[in-house]
């Protein structure tokens, strides 16, 4: 009897143990995340260790190890790459008042799967020696021909245009989506790898305007604060600027779900989200917390609340259709 009491007590403390660490698999880089983390082992006792890497070989990974993921959470950026984690069935459903206070319905998904923590626009940015605000109104504006030799684009290849897209066949249907998309590819300069290379083309005057996340503007401003470029929020009078998130939902599979909810729900709290978005100069997903003063400085704007993330991963496979016909490289 006092061996079976022992092997209780000790299998009970092992249990209790185990509570105290979180596995977060992240394709949000570790700089951005480690303080975060470590400021909650520090408040709770709970231990953050992580693992990153793309998001597409996270989700690969969890669907490789099933049952047996170590993982706990799976956080990444881009609706569209959080959507398909959860369509591939590697997320459970989140209960949680405090995160539905939090994060505003238009940030999360609609089977409570997962959650936005930070937001991002992707928004147009301008050469300000070569263009006035006033030259610029519309996402849908740069298919205009006046901006044919003008205009520098992103690959499609990267989720974030993939996003965006699928945002434009919500809006408009795939028909005027399509015309609005090609009429960008006929205008386009050059199609770049990255949002960095977009901006440094647009500074150097190889093209006069382009669309990016607001993240990348502020990184390279905040190295060269004297690039004639400038932000400018587009369809202010219409649906707004399209917004996308970096989000987290509870893996599957996990043993300790109610321990990776309360860590979620931190992160959604005032406690938090204000270094979580401010680290990569972002906005705060909880409407309450105000933006850092450098994030702050580039105005406010209207942004498409209307349109849900969730069909961001929806409509991916019908934005990447659109973009291949149009030849949108």
């Amino acid at each position: 009897m006092k061996l079976f009491t022992s092997l209780i007590f000790i299998l009970t403390t092992l249990t209790s143990l185990s509570a105290k660490e979180l596995l977060v698999y992240t394709s949000r880089k570790e700089h951005l995340v480690k303080d975060i983390f470590a400021k909650y082992e520090k408040k709770t006792g709970v231990k953050i260790k992580y693992k990153t890497g793309k998001a597409s070989q996270l989700i690969q990974a969890l669907k490789a190890e099933g049952k047996k993921t170590p993982a706990d959470i799976f956080m990444t950026v881009d609706a569209g790459n959080l959507w398909f984690a959860a369509e591939s069935g590697l997320l459970m459903p989140i209960q949680s008042p405090i995160l539905t206070q939090n994060i505003p319905s238009h940030l999360r998904d609609v089977t409570n799967k997962w959650y936005g923590f930070s937001v991002r626009a992707r928004t147009i940015v301008y050469n300000s020696a070569q263009l006035k605000s006033s030259d610029l109104s519309t996402y849908e504006d740069l298919a205009d021909k006046k901006w044919k030799g003008k205009l520098c684009l992103r690959t499609s290849k990267k989720v974030y245009n993939q996003s965006l897209v699928a945002m434009f066949i919500d809006t408009h249907g795939y028909k005027k989506a399509k015309e609005m998309v090609k009429g960008w590819v006929d205008n386009t300069v050059e199609i770049f790898s990255n949002d960095t290379a977009v901006l440094k083309a647009i500074a150097a005057g190889q093209c006069q305007v382009g669309i990016v996340n607001t993240y990348y503007f502020g990184r390279l401003i905040k190295e060269n604060p004297k690039l004639s470029l400038k932000l400018f929020w587009p369809n202010q009078k219409t649906y707004g600027v399209h917004i996308n998130v970096s989000g987290a939902g509870i893996t599957k599979h996990t043993t300790k779900s109610a321990e990776a909810r309360k860590f979620l729900e931190w992160l959604s709290s005032t406690d938090a989200q204000n270094e979580f978005a401010s680290v990569n100069m972002e906005y705060s997903a909880n409407p309450t917390i105000r933006p850092s003063q450098i994030v702050a400085d580039w105005g406010t704007f209207k942004t498409n609340s209307s349109f849900n993330l969730t069909k961001a991963g929806q409509l991916q496979k019908e934005a990447i259709k659109l973009m291949h016909e149009v030849n949108y490289k």
